[in-house]
């Protein structure tokens, strides 16, 4: 297989692949959904540059899941808590909770937004047939 890294948005028979920095340029919102055809769920990524702060919100329906791409945010919940995330750091929130996100780096931070309603649909995948393990040739990994 060639190693072919995703510098625009790619899509073929039944799937769909970008680089984040693709779907925009600067602060706000980069349209995930829309550019890769996603219809299971809401999903965007945001841009925030250093100081700047969301506003405070919440949601009638649907949980949301925060991904920290770059950057640190500090994410503020119902209750006045405070929580920073950095590269990598996750946060889930349900509809009714508000929540604010600030950069407090000294560098643009970007999150994906993932929201969606009416749950998880259960450990549905399968190999193709034929194939004998999830993990390739080289089996499970370590």
């Amino acid at each position: 297989m060639a190693d072919n890294e995703v510098h625009g948005v790619v899509q073929g028979d039944g799937y769909a692949v970008a680089n984040v920095d693709a779907l925009g340029d600067g602060p706000g919102f980069r349209k995930v959904r829309r550019e890769l055809g996603v219809t299971a769920f809401g999903v965007n990524a945001i841009e925030i540059p250093p100081g700047h702060e969301t506003g405070r919100h919440y949601h009638e329906e649907q949980e949301e899941l925060y991904f920290v791409h770059s950057g640190r945010v500090q994410i503020t919940l119902n209750d006045d808590t405070q929580h920073v995330l950095g590269p990598g750091g996750l946060a889930r929130v349900d509809a009714s909770t508000v929540r604010q996100i600030k950069n407090i780096g000294d560098v643009p931070a970007v999150y994906l937004c993932a929201g969606g309603k009416d749950g998880y649909v259960g450990r549905d995948g399968r190999l193709p047939e034929g194939e004998t393990s999830r993990f390739g040739d080289a089996g499970r990994p370590g």
